[in-house]
């Protein structure tokens, strides 16, 4: 039977994979709310734009009244909460808007998702039992690993490091107090570190693909050596929805790639398949000559000043939704990076209309 996944953040990174996934291979409907910050880009959802089962709406969650008048015109079965500010070095720079969006916003949220579902339970009760809310969080509320051999499980202790892990981490800790509290029916999820098509241009994978393409510096924090579990983020969207369909009202689900690699490697190895897909041309060389051993991309590797508080090393144990809910992801590192490369070579119309700033144009309300 076909639902209506009302998700927060859909324009994002996370959320439009999600939503691909639920127009392309379900008969689900999908209502897309987002405010359309600097990291909501509607251009990452051309292939579902035109789907009678796909509508978009333009919406702060901080909005109560907007967020109250969605879920009566939407009737949704499931609430996917994806939108938060998410970048990590923009939360040390300026931490409000975070505690603003990602505490403030989810709380309103809350309200609005209980009020919703109240009124069902009088007037729908099979569709208020039906009902989910669920929350998409990150592993870096866990804050850093000791050694090599440790994993983040989900009855791992909280300790994050920065502005946005604590905002993040809070939002966690509200999902669960109304489940407890109100009854409300939420599940939560915590993920490692996504990467895959349509990545805004600043995080670590893109930024390094289009510096590299560019021929301009790949910065590295400190020495490199930070330890990060990747997860291909159409495998994570695929989890994601067998969470919200499938999983057990109150719990938590790690969701991890089992592909855990060091910043400096993942740079590496960018550069590996790019120095076999784009060969690299040392500036003056003629384009017309044979490739020396030396001419690598690796060569525009550079170390700088590590950031405050950065974290070691996250690794996600994942065996309770793989044992559980029977999800694994289906990508290795080696696989998904290549696709990920691969969809930067042949999608340069999208990141350069993000880094020109063009792709906010073409928010409007609906």
């Amino acid at each position: 039977m076909s639902k209506t996944f009302f998700i927060t953040g859909g324009a994002g990174f996370i959320g439009s994979a999600v939503i691909r996934e639920l127009i392309h291979n379900t008969d689900n409907h999908v209502v897309n709310v987002d405010k359309l910050t600097y990291a909501g880009n509607l251009e990452s959802l051309v292939s579902v734009a035109d789907s009678e089962r796909y509508t978009f709406a333009q919406a702060d969650i901080c909005d109560a009244p907007a967020m109250q008048q969605l879920f009566e015109q939407h009737q949704p079965d499931v609430v996917m909460h994806l939108a938060a500010e998410s970048h990590v070095d923009r939360s040390i720079d300026g931490p409000a808007a975070f505690i603003q969006t990602n505490v403030v916003g989810t709380a309103v949220l809350l309200e609005a998702a209980r009020a919703y579902w109240k009124s069902l339970q009088q007037q729908e009760p099979a569709k208020a039992e039906a009902f989910r809310f669920h929350h998409i969080s990150t592993d870096e509320v866990y804050g850093d690993l000791d050694g090599t051999d440790e994993l983040f499980t989900e009855e791992t202790s909280y300790a994050p490091s920065s502005p946005y892990s604590a905002s993040k981490a809070s939002s966690d800790h509200l999902v669960r107090s109304w489940q407890r509290t109100y009854g409300l029916p939420t599940l939560v999820t915590n993920c490692s570190n996504n990467y895959g098509p349509y990545h805004f241009p600043e995080k670590l994978i893109p930024l390094m693909i289009l510096n590299a393409l560019a021929g301009k510096p790949l910065p590295v924090y400190g020495d490199g050596q930070q330890i990060r579990d990747w997860l291909y983020v159409e495998d994570h969207a695929r989890a994601l929805i067998k969470v919200a369909t499938e999983g057990e009202i109150g719990e938590t689900y790690n969701i991890g790639g089992h592909n855990e690699q060091t910043n400096l490697h993942v740079v590496e190895t960018i550069c590996e398949i790019l120095d076999e897909l784009v060969p690299y041309k040392v500036k003056g060389s003629s384009h017309d000559s044979p490739l020396t051993t030396h001419d690598s991309h690796k060569q525009l590797i550079t170390f700088v000043t590590d950031r405050p508080g950065h974290d070691v090393r996250y690794a996600i144990d994942a065996s309770k939704i793989e044992r559980e809910l029977g999800w694994t992801p289906e990508e290795t590192f080696e696989t998904g990076l290549r696709k990920t490369v691969e969809w930067y070579l042949a999608n340069e119309t999208w990141w350069k209309r993000v880094q020109d700033g063009s792709y906010q144009r073409l928010g409007t309300n609906t």
